[in-house]
């Protein structure tokens, strides 16, 4: 059950202003700062780093010291497992209020943030936990006199790029694989929707990760997120976005170190509906909420309807009905 009282508490808490987190410590930008305004009421909340080149290169830097002397890389898996683990006790413990300062931030409805951010991210650090000490290597086939084994190791410095509309729980898709297999990280989030990853960068060195192996730069993406992206010290990068973005890094790997990309882009997801379709009514409320729920920014929004000609007039009333009722307020 929300906690309704505590919510309207915790939407009037001071936010500090915040800075870039590198190598364990709290700094300031070079870059100066951004402000951050709550899309609830236009509310000037706190403000964030502006990250520039030389921020970035010091993240990279850290994070490559931190991967190099094995600080984490080499920790057992039992040891990089337990770090984890604490990490989603502290999501779970904290996660009304890591929630409420999301929302704050980026406006997503606060019964949907509950189980899309903290939920999400604090299962999905306990799902990696898990995993640590479950992959194991192969014996190749070879010659009979020859023995060749197969095992994972880690890449090294991980870039990842967050979007706005679900940072925690994207965050924690990206954080959480890299640091269980031993790489150190520079998390860059949206300019729009910092606070909560940044808050997770705190529990994160409150649970034991070293120093460097999550380094935290804010600012706007054509001077953080380029420079990050040009790197030639990133090993890999991971990305949710847009597609134009995603082509932009693409060419960015390219003219750097040829770094490896997983990129995550914008969906066109369609909802098919046939005239044999058991409850006309359920499918139209479902795909109202399909592409109205958080204002339509969900990679999985249904963005497209397909619907059987014979029953097109008959779905079309009923989707209009329910987005007619739909209520556009105050997510909190």
């Amino acid at each position: 059950m929300i906690d309704q009282t505590r919510i309207d508490a915790l939407r009037h808490v001071p936010v500090p202003p915040q800075g870039l987190c590198i190598d364990g410590a709290w700094q300031e930008a070079e870059g100066g700062t951004l402000d951050v305004t709550s899309p609830i009421n236009g509310a000037r909340l706190t403000t964030i780093g502006a990250a520039n080149a030389a921020d970035v290169g010091r993240a990279v830097a850290a994070a490559r010291r931190a991967f190099e002397d094995g600080r984490w890389s080499r920790l057992t898996p039992a040891a990089r497992k337990a770090v984890l683990h604490r990490i989603a006790d502290r999501i779970e413990a904290e996660a009304l209020d890591l929630t409420v300062l999301g929302v704050r931030d980026n406006g997503t409805e606060i019964g949907m943030a509950l189980k899309a951010e903290a939920g999400s991210a604090a299962g999905t650090f306990r799902y990696y936990a898990e995993a640590i000490d479950k992959v194991y290597g192969q014996i190749a086939p070879t010659a009979p006199d020859v023995l060749g084994l197969v095992h994972h190791v880690p890449v090294g410095v991980v870039a990842a790029i967050v979007p706005w509309n679900f940072p925690l729980m994207i965050g924690a898709w990206k954080l959480a694989p890299a640091l269980a297999a031993g790489n150190s990280v520079v998390l860059k989030p949206a300019e729009t929707a910092s606070l909560s990853l940044l808050r997770l960068a705190q529990i994160c060195l409150d649970c034991g990760l070293p120093d460097g192996v999550l380094n935290v730069v804010t600012g706007h993406g054509h001077v953080t997120g380029e420079a990050l992206a040009l790197s030639m010290d990133v090993d890999v990068m991971v990305f949710t976005g847009s597609g134009a973005t995603g082509r932009r890094l693409l060419e960015y790997a390219a003219r750097s170190n040829l770094k490896r990309c997983y990129l995550e882009l914008g969906g066109k997801s369609p909802n098919v509906v046939f005239a044999d379709a058991p409850d006309l009514e359920q499918a139209a409320k479902v795909s109202a909420m399909g592409i109205f729920r958080n204002a339509g920014q969900v990679c999985v929004a249904g963005s497209r309807l397909l619907v059987e000609r014979s029953v097109h007039d008959a779905f079309v009333d009923r989707l209009a009905r329910h987005a007619a009722a739909l209520t556009v307020g105050d997510p909190l």
